[in-house]
């Protein structure tokens, strides 16, 4: 573990410091490592909304969005043959 000298504190920093570590029944060390510990805590990636987790795959988000729409079928469009293939031989 560390040690960590802050010099210069202002005075008003110092005697907030002291009253919030009073406050919470602490002593000035162990709130500073309070503040330090809540403030670089790494946060979550953030969630995109409507997604349950990171690792749902993008059918399962898409059918729970839209799944209040109801069901509904895309028409088949009519095609014709295919052409043949060209014949790309020296004549």
């Amino acid at each position: 573990m560390s040690n960590i000298t802050i010099h210069q504190l202002e005075p008003d920093l110092s005697h907030r410091l002291e009253q919030r570590a009073a406050q919470h029944g602490r002593t000035i060390e162990d709130e500073i490592k309070s503040i330090l510990s809540s403030v670089l805590t790494p946060e979550p990636s953030p969630q995109i909304v409507g997604v349950a987790s990171p690792m749902e795959n993008l059918a399962t988000t898409i059918d729970r969005r839209f799944a209040d729409l109801g069901e509904f079928e895309i028409p088949e469009t009519p095609r014709d043959a295919m052409r043949a293939a060209p014949n790309f031989a020296a004549e």
